[in-house]
């Protein structure tokens, strides 16, 4: 049965092992790189397994996530070095739960530092999309920091 949303399918490739985007297993779910890095250390957190809103979350499971989310944006703070993180879950065009972790840096351009990261142009995201070889050492030291913290699952 085919996947329904892009989040289902990402969740997916991280269980059987063939997502390359993939930091580190969480206790709430999959933490992953995002897919344009023109803010280094852009990462998200789906969880395992899908559901479509925080809302759907019960009993633990809500602050599980919650948790995690904070735990990721500690590990992305203390790697980085930026001066915050934003969080962000959206949700309209991609329905299934998600958390985008957005660092933020003093060197961003003037006029989109306190802007959304949407308003950045589409060619920032499309010039520097994920690559493994380069991406590969931020991706292992936030996945370090995360077991250091003890907030990765091997």
């Amino acid at each position: 049965m085919p996947h329904p949303t892009l989040i289902h399918r990402r969740v997916a490739e991280a269980n059987e092992g063939s997502n390359p985007k993939v930091i580190a297993r969480m206790p709430s779910g999959w933490v992953v790189l995002g897919d344009a890095q023109f803010l280094k250390g852009y990462c998200l957190l789906l969880p395992d397994p899908v559901v479509a809103h925080l809302n759907d979350f019960t009993g633990d499971a809500r602050q599980r996530f919650l948790d995690d989310m904070a735990a990721l944006g500690d590990a992305v703070l203390a790697v980085t070095g930026a001066l915050r993180i934003n969080y962000e879950m959206l949700g309209n065009l991609e329905p299934a739960l998600h958390a985008h972790l957005f660092p933020r840096y003093d060197n961003e351009p003037e006029d989109l530092r306190t802007k959304p990261v949407w308003l950045y142009p589409q060619s920032a995201w499309e010039e520097n999309v994920f690559d493994l070889e380069r991406d590969r050492a931020m991706m292992d030291a936030i996945q370090a920091e995360l077991r250091k913290t003890e907030r990765a699952i091997d």
